[in-house]
């Protein structure tokens, strides 16, 4: 999975991302998605195709929590992804 092309993500700041839809994907999306420093991560490793395994290895080596609790938070990003039709899979 990846994330679709016609979202475009920007670096905002101290390590937070902001990302929109463009094209044809406003239609299923037209706000701005705000992403806290935990889920910049998700949509860095998101720029080329992953798996959800794999993002959870990165937040692992990047963040000092249990890693039950890092695949719960990986899991709620992606269904956020999901629900607007953001991810290619």
């Amino acid at each position: 999975m990846k994330l679709k092309p016609e979202y475009v993500v920007y670096d905002a700041n101290d390590g937070e991302k902001l990302a929109v839809a463009t094209g044809d994907e406003i239609k299923n999306f037209s706000g701005l998605m705000r992403a806290n420093k935990s889920a910049s991560v998700i949509l860095d490793c998101l720029a080329e195709e992953t798996t959800e395994e794999a993002i959870v290895d990165v937040m692992a080596a990047r963040f000092d929590a249990p890693r039950e609790t890092l695949a719960k938070d990986v899991a709620a990003v992606l269904d956020t992804l999901r629900g607007i039709n953001a991810l290619a899979e």
